[in-house]
C-alpha cells in the first residue's frame, strides 16, 4: 500500500476537543486578566455588574425571549440540569430521551435517583435518535438537543407539542450559539461556558420560561433539596440568581473570560455569524468524508448531524472487522501519533461511545483548521495500519 505522504502544512491551531473547547481566535491569558476582577468580593459593585453583562449578552446573542430568565449556576452543564431536574420534575409523568452518555445520566437521575414512578425511557444507539413521535404531550420531557457524545442532534423542535402540558428540560451544552434553539418550545434550556463559547469549565447557565417559573413558584418536590439546587425560597424565584448574585462563589477569572467570548460573538455579527462559522468548519469536515475511502459520519442521517461535536467512525473493512478493544487501540495510536506531531488535541472518541474521532467544529475553530486537519487524518490513518500488520 503506498502512504500518503506527511503533510506540512499544519493547522495554526491544533485544538479540537469537544470540551473544554478551543479559545475564540486572538486569545489571550493577559487580556482576560486586565478585565478580571481577580481578588475583590463577586458581591462588590464592579464584579457582579460583570456576572450580570454576561447575563444580558448571553440573552441578547441567544436571542431568549422577554419573560424568559438568565442565571449563572454552579458545576458546570450538568448542575444547571440537576438542578431543574430536583426541583421540578415529580409533578408529572417523565419522558426522558437518551441517545448518548449524557442523556443515559439523566435518565439514571430520574429513574433510580429521584425515583419517579411514570417514567418513559426512550432510547437508540449512539449516531440514532429515538422515536420522537413517542414523546407525551402531557409530559414533562428531558433531552439532549446536541448528543455531544455521539454527534447526533435533534434537527428541529416540530416534536414538541405547542399546546404541551409538560416542561421542556432541554441540555443544549454543545448547541448553544451553534444550533438554531426552538425558544418558544423550551422551557429549561442548559449549557456551559466551557463548550461553544470555548470559556472555562465549573460554572453553568440556566434559563427559564414563564412556565418554567410558575411550576418552580407552585410545586414543592417531596424530598429534599440542597441549598445548590434551590432557585426558589418562599414560594418565589430566587431573583438573585439572574441579576448576579450566583449561589455560591463564582471564579471572576472565568467569568471575565466568558465576557470577552461573548464579545467576540458580538463583534462577528452575534448568533447568526457563530452558527455560519460552525456550519462552515462541519462542511469542511463532512466534504472530505465523504470522499474518504476510510471514515464516515457515525450519524448516517444527514439532518441529525451535529456541526460542533462531530463523531466518526472507520469504516475500512481491515479495521471494522476488528473487535472493540482492536478499533479503540487503533484509533488512540491515530490520535496520539496526531498529538505528538502537533497536528491535532484531543480527538478521540468519547470513552463510552463507539470506537472513532471526535472533532470540535464550534464558532471558536477556523474553517482553514480543519482543512488543515483532514491530510493529517488520512497520514494517521494509513501510517498506523501500515505500522500495525493490518494493511492487505
Amino acid at each position: 500500500m503506498s502512504l500518503p505522504s506527511k503533510p506540512q502544512a499544519m493547522p495554526a491551531r491544533s485544538s479540537f476537543s469537544s470540551g473544554p473547547c478551543p479559545k475564540r481566535p486572538g486569545w489571550s491569558a493577559a487580556s482576560i486578566a486586565e478585565r478580571a476582577f481577580l481578588g475583590r468580593s463577586h458581591r462588590a459593585k464592579e464584579p457582579k455588574a460583570q456576572l450580570k453583562s454576561v447575563i444580558d449578552k448571553t440573552a441578547s446573542v441567544l436571542g431568549v425571549p422577554d419573560g424568559y430568565k438568565v442565571g449563572i449556576v454552579p458545576a458546570s452543564d450538568t448542575g444547571a440540569v440537576e438542578m431543574a431536574l430536583w426541583s421540578m420534575l415529580g409533578q408529572r409523568p417523565v419522558d426522558v430521551l437518551a441517545w448518548e452518555s449524557f442523556g443515559a445520566g439523566w435518565a439514571t437521575d430520574i429513574i433510580k435517583q429521584l425515583k419517579l414512578d411514570d417514567v418513559a425511557h426512550l432510547q437508540a444507539g449512539y449516531g440514532e435518535l429515538p422515536d420522537l413521535s413517542q414523546v407525551r404531550k402531557d409530559a414533562d420531557v428531558v433531552f439532549t438537543w446536541n448528543g455531544t457524545t455521539s454527534g447526533a442532534r435533534v434537527p428541529n423542535a416540530d416534536w414538541i407539542a405547542h399546546d404541551r402540558g409538560g416542561l421542556t428540560i432541554c441540555d443544549a451544552t454543545s448547541a448553544a450559539f451553534a444550533q438554531d434553539l426552538d425558544w418558544p418550545k423550551l422551557d429549561v434550556v442548559t449549557f456551559s461556558w466551557q463548550k461553544a463559547m470555548g470559556g472555562e469549565g465549573a460554572h453553568g447557565v440556566i434559563v427559564l420560561s414563564p412556565r418554567a417559573i410558575e411550576r418552580l413558584e407552585t410545586y414543592t418536590p417531596p424530598w429534599p433539596l440542597p441549598k445548590i439546587f434551590r432557585l426558589t425560597k418562599g414560594g418565589k424565584l430566587i431573583d438573585g440568581i439572574f441579576s448576579g448574585a450566583t449561589i455560591n462563589t463564582p471564579s471572576m477569572l472565568c467569568v471575565a473570560d466568558a465576557d470577552d467570548a461573548l464579545d467576540w460573538m458580538v463583534g462577528l455579527g452575534g448568533l447568526q455569524s457563530t452558527m455560519a462559522r460552525a456550519d462552515a468548519n462541519f462542511a469542511a469536515l463532512q466534504n472530505w468524508v465523504d470522499g474518504s475511502e476510510w471514515i464516515a459520519n457515525l450519524v448516517e442521517q444527514p439532518e441529525n448531524r451535529s456541526n460542533t461535536s462531530v463523531c466518526l467512525k472507520i469504516t475500512d473493512p481491515d479495521i471494522a472487522k476488528l473487535d472493540d478493544a482492536g478499533q479503540k487501540a487503533f484509533v488512540k495510536s491515530m490520535v496520539t501519533l496526531l498529538d505528538a506531531e502537533g497536528a491535532a488535541h484531543d480527538i478521540g472518541g468519547y470513552r463510552d461511545a463507539p470506537a472513532g474521532l471526535r472533532i470540535w467544529c464550534g464558532a471558536t475553530v477556523d474553517t482553514a483548521d480543519v482543512e488543515a486537519l483532514t491530510p493529517w487524518l488520512d497520514w494517521a490513518f494509513h501510517t498506523v495500519k501500515t505500522q500495525s500488520g493490518a494493511a492487505q
